[in-house]
C-alpha cells in the first residue's frame, strides 16, 4: 500500500527485501488526498519541519483530480517495479482501502504486506496508521516502511 509514487530509491529497497528470491507485488495507492485531513497532513510537516510544505497542505488535490494523478504514479509506479524485474499489478483505491486490502491479500495469497508511506506522526502515535489498522485485520504480516522523498 502507498500514497505516492514510488521513487528509484524505494523500488529498489522494495525489490531487495527478500534478497535474490523473485517477488510479485500487487500496489494498491490510495491519493493523499483522500487519506488524512488537512490539518492532521500539515501537522506531520511541522513535526518533520517541513512548514513550507505544512502552508501548501489546502492545495492537495482532492476528489477527480486526485484520483487521476494517483492513476499516473500508479501506472509510474507499476513500470519502475517491472523494470526491476518484479512482477506488478494494482489499482487506485477509494473507498475502504483496508477492507480492499484484506481481498487483496485473500485473493492473491500473499505472504505479506508493506505499508510504504510518510511518516504520519499523529496517526502512528494514535496506532491510526495503515500499518497499524492492517495489522489487526489482514492475518498476515505488515511491514510498514517509511517512503524516499523525491
Amino acid at each position: 500500500m502507498i500514497e505516492k509514487p514510488l521513487t528509484p530509491e524505494d523500488v529498489d529497497f522494495v525489490t531487495t527485501l527478500h534478497g535474490e528470491e523473485r517477488i510479485s507485488f500487487v500496489v494498491l495507492l490510495q491519493p493523499r488526498g483522500d487519506q488524512a485531513d488537512v490539518l492532521l497532513r500539515a501537522i506531520d510537516d511541522v513535526a518533520m519541519g517541513e512548514l513550507k510544505e505544512a502552508v501548501r497542505e489546502a492545495e492537495e488535490p482532492e476528489g477527480d483530480e486526485a484520483r487521476e494523478t494517483a492513476q499516473i504514479g500508479l501506472e509510474y509506479s507499476l513500470r519502475a517495479l517491472r523494470d526491476a524485474g518484479s512482477e506488478a499489478i494494482g489499482q487506485v483505491i477509494e473507498d475502504h482501502p483496508l477492507d480492499k486490502l484484506t481481498t487483496v491479500v485473500e485473493e492473491a495469497g500473499a505472504d505479506e504486506v508493506i505499508v510504504l508511506t510518510a511518516p504520519h506522526y499523529v496517526e502512528e502515535f494514535f496506532h491510526r496508521d495503515w500499518a497499524s489498522r492492517a495489522r489487526h485485520k489482514v492475518g498476515v504480516p505488515v511491514l510498514k516502511l517509511f517512503a524516499h522523498s523525491e
